[in-house]
């Protein structure tokens, strides 16, 4: 691979770049279908770039229903045909004693990782404000169906479900215009989210924000397209176009934006 290649991306983003390299070197060997884990969009860009220098090879990728944000790509030669069933992804539900008992996000994806699975074998996790619902590779899936008896002190089991019972999920995006000075971490919350650059620095001090489901404690981090950035309390916001600069040197930023 051209060293030159990690220019165009970060420095501690370089790992990520040989494992994707590998799977697009892998079909291109074998001729033939490769199956990569959970992808969060960050990573769904880089590979998809990645890709699109082989001009031999075809992609798709699939988290279990349209919206998803965390998807497996499926890369493959020109004379293969995609089918969902090729993603290897498949749907539960998680049964909980509702009227005793709030489950969240962070919570059911923490007791999931405690099984000793790793993140990158887990999709999203939905809600409709009552019913949650987990998208999981199904090389795991029996382990985990297995192993997650609990979530917190809650006793739960989880069932697979067809695909025609997905959750319509309560929380939508919206799509925003705004400028900002910088694409720097704390610029880019505070401007967002309408507060102080010092509370927004210190939120991210403070653990209390991630970039793309990773803690993230630099306030000067840079963004780049498709990072997707949680906060505490606040909600998430995702970097999805950059479109110019204003008279007065500001970016002109597209985001999608979800507001607690």
């Amino acid at each position: 691979m051209a060293a030159n290649i990690y220019q165009h991306f970060r420095n501690e983003e370089r790992a990520f770049i040989d494992s994707a390299q590998d799977w697009i070197d892998q079909s291109l060997n074998q001729y033939a279908p490769i199956l990569t884990e959970f992808l969060d969009p960050r990573q769904a860009f880089i590979l998809e770039s990645l890709i699109r220098q082989e001009s031999d090879l075809k992609f798709q990728f699939f988290g279990g229903y349209e919206a998803a944000e965390r998807t497996r790509c499926l890369i493959f030669p020109d004379y293969y045909e995609a089918v969902q069933e090729d993603f290897e992804i498949e749907l539960y539900e998680i049964h909980y004693p509702k009227k005793f008992a709030v489950l969240s996000h962070g919570k059911i994806l923490g007791s999931i990782i405690a099984t000793g699975i790793d993140r990158q074998y887990i999709g999203d996790i939905i809600s409709d404000g009552e019913k949650w619902q987990v998208f999981i590779a199904k090389e795991v899936s029996h382990y985990i169906q297995l192993q997650l008896t609990k979530i917190g002190n809650v006793k739960v089991r989880i069932e697979q479900e067809n695909y025609t019972d997905i959750l319509t999920p309560k929380d939508g995006w919206t799509q925003e215009q705004t400028t900002a000075s910088s694409l720097r971490l704390d610029n880019v919350i505070a401007t967002v989210f309408n507060i102080s650059r010092q509370r927004s620095k210190q939120m991210i001090e403070t653990g209390k924000v991630k970039v793309n489901w990773t803690l993230s404690q630099r306030p000067d981090f840079v963004l780049g397209l498709l990072d997707i950035v949680s906060i505490r309390g606040f909600g998430r916001l995702q970097l999805q176009a950059l479109e110019g600069k204003t008279k007065k040197g500001k970016i002109r930023l597209t985001l999608g934006v979800l507001r607690k």
